[in-house]
């Protein structure tokens, strides 16, 4: 049975994983945000645009995938980390801690993208907008806000359910990492006009912070809707995934429950 990527997970120490987590979801934010708040304004000569940003998205996972998903998972993302442990992929116990790392990650890489762009003369970090999501005026094509709750729990679903598609032991290992990439790419393409695409309550959060007033108000939209559609596709991925033997496969990209890491080694697996 081959693992995700290649690569036999073994247990790894608690702190090494939470480092990864926070590490990787901070290199989203400055590399997808990033790109939207220093590469993608209207008076930014040679602007990327949509298509820019985001490829810039799907980059940030599919580059943090190979070089952390073995310690971590490579989630980068609470509702990644919800619907996985609802699809029995990742131990529950440990959600708080990842959802914590994730945070920090994604605060800290929205610090990072405050203070570069502050160098710019005339900058407005509230006026820009900073990446932050939204919806009615503050979407990008003022859409309602049963609009942005519709999109969001659904691509954040689709979005699980090709995570633990391509991660499953059956699938072509090498090339998780590139399906996952390439969906949230198709992700921010068809989403940004209408929320800026969050499909990640951390990314939400970190811009959220910084801009304040509307963007923190508007921020339960961007927990509550990936949240339930990951729920869904966790609960769907049970049965669409099952092995005809046990219950599940292998976890997200070298990731599982400790004891059932212990228990492959044991058995040679």
């Amino acid at each position: 049975m081959a693992d995700p990527i290649g690569i036999r997970p073994r247990p790894i120490a608690t702190a090494r994983r939470l480092a990864a987590e926070t590490f990787g979801t901070f290199w989203l934010v400055v590399g997808g945000c990033g790109a939207a708040v220093l590469a993608a304004g209207a008076s930014v000569p040679g602007s990327i645009g949509l298509l820019g940003v985001s490829l810039a998205f799907g980059l940030t996972v599919f580059t943090m995938a190979f070089a952390v998903g073995f310690i971590s998972g490579g989630h980068f993302n609470p509702a990644v980390s919800v619907g996985l442990a609802v699809a029995g992929r990742f131990p529950a116990r440990d959600l708080p801690l990842y959802i914590v790392a994730q945070l920090i990650g994604a605060t800290l890489g929205a610090a990072v993208i405050a203070l570069i762009a502050a160098g710019q003369p005339g900058f407005d970090l509230v006026g820009s907008g900073f990446a932050a999501n939204g919806y009615g005026a503050h979407s990008p094509g003022n859409y309602s806000v049963t609009s942005a709750f519709v999109i969001e729990a659904l691509l954040t679903a689709g979005f699980l359910l090709v995570i633990i598609g391509a991660t499953d032991a059956r699938s072509p290992a090498p090339f998780a990492p590139l399906a996952i990439g390439l969906a949230l790419t198709l992700i921010h393409l068809i989403s940004i006009p209408v929320t800026n695409t969050s499909v990640n309550p951390a990314r939400s959060t970190g811009p959220a912070l910084f801009v304040g007033g509307w963007a923190l108000s508007q921020l339960w939209l961007f927990w509550l809707a990936p949240l339930a559609g990951a729920v869904v596709a966790g609960l769907a991925g049970r049965w669409l995934f099952a092995h005809q033997s046990r219950d599940q496969s292998p976890g997200p990209i070298g990731d599982m429950p400790i004891e059932r890491m212990v228990e492959r080694d044991r058995a040679g697996l």
